[in-house]
């Protein structure tokens, strides 16, 4: 299934595994473009289930749904053939390593403390994972991107995850840094930019910097702004030819139909302007919590954030924790990832939530 490819003129093709360069992979029933009126060619069932009112779920998805498409690449403002769709960032994260590490060779190279998917991720491809520690500092966690360069070239890493805005830390990573960073491992690397949390940043998408930079790729999700987490829609923008790549590699039919049809209504204008007064929402009680966490006593810091999150350092995390718990409050206890033993991640709730989490903590006082 193999066939002679571009990759070996292409500085960004030939980052892809060697026996997987012009691997065609799976063609589904739903990859050949044939029409017709009546579908005997994928062994559906010709009734649909009694609990499918709509009657849509009888027949196997589009793998890359033309609407859904359609809508994502308007909202991300690129071209539909940099998009590839799948189940949520996890999904496309998983691939990236699979398809352009050899086991036991090519590195992985990931900022902790941070989402732990790029490390599980290497683990199951036996990737080297090589790690650079944010740097903590007066202005809160950062990414030292020389380190990262570094650490790149010196351990093979074919892929460097940056995420922007960090979680837990909550920094996002300055765009001139990326484009750096992405110039210096041209022809090395796939640096890929995981902004789950963009929407909730002021700072740009990396997306914009993709025309100049190929072997620049990013993450999105329409799981944390857009709340739609069950719905499991992750998102890869990347060079057109390394998705082409990208899809061969994915499993067949990877968005279910109700999913995308839940996602193409949760991306229309008027959802669109109820997803924005939310997050502007969010930005002012992250901005009140903040400030009333502060002043608490037994709390140490508060990290700035871009994202729907606050990290906390508190003098006695567990007892915190603890306390949260009794109150019904379930927030995310962070006290055994690199460099936070005395932290605790916050998500930005509702008002009424947040107010609750400063009561449990016992607050001097809630912010109207």
């Amino acid at each position: 299934m193999n066939a002679p490819g571009p990759a070996a003129s292409d500085p960004l093709l030939s980052l892809v595994r060697e026996d997987l360069r012009g691997f065609g992979g799976y063609a589904s029933a739903r990859t050949c473009d044939v029409r017709g009126e009546v579908w005997l060619n994928a062994n559906e069932s010709p009734w649909a289930n009694p609990a499918d009112t709509a009657g849509s779920s009888r027949r196997y998805p589009d793998p890359q749904p033309p609407g859904l498409r359609e809508a994502l690449a308007r909202v991300y403002a690129c071209s539909q053939e940099q998009l590839l769709i799948g189940r949520g960032s996890d999904e496309a994260i998983d691939l990236l390593v699979r398809v352009l590490c050899t086991p036991g060779r090519d590195a992985v190279l990931s900022t902790p403390p941070v989402f732990g998917m790029y490390a599980v991720s290497a683990r199951l491809q036996n990737a080297p994972l090589l790690e650079v520690p944010l740097v903590d500092g007066p202005a809160g966690f950062s990414a030292d991107l020389e380190a990262v360069a570094a650490a790149a070239e010196r351990g093979a890493a074919k892929l460097v995850f940056l995420c922007s805005p960090s979680n837990p830390t909550g920094a996002s990573v300055p765009l001139d840094g990326i484009a750096a960073l992405a110039a210096r491992l041209e022809g090395r690397a796939l640096v890929v930019v995981d902004e789950a949390y963009g929407e909730f940043s002021a700072q740009p998408s990396a997306i914009s910097l993709m025309e100049a930079h190929r072997n620049l790729a990013v993450l999105r999700t329409l799981s944390k702004a857009h709340a739609l987490a069950a719905a499991r829609i992750g998102v890869l923008v990347a060079d057109p030819a390394l998705v082409r790549v990208l899809r061969a590699c994915q499993a067949p039919y990877p968005v279910p139909t109700p999913c995308a049809q839940l996602a193409t209504a949760g991306l229309s204008p008027e959802a669109l302007a109820r997803t924005a007064a939310g997050v502007e929402q969010v930005r002012s009680e992250r901005a009140r919590l903040a400030t009333a966490l502060a002043a608490m006593d037994g709390v140490t810091r508060v990290y700035p954030s871009d994202g729907n999150y606050l990290l906390v350092r508190l003098a006695d995390a567990g007892t915190a924790f603890e306390r949260l718990l009794a109150a019904g409050v379930v927030v995310r206890d962070q006290r055994a990832a690199p460099q936070l033993h005395d932290a605790l991640r916050i998500t930005v709730g509702t008002p009424e939530e947040n107010d609750r989490v400063l009561a449990a903590l016992g607050a001097k006082e809630t912010i109207a």
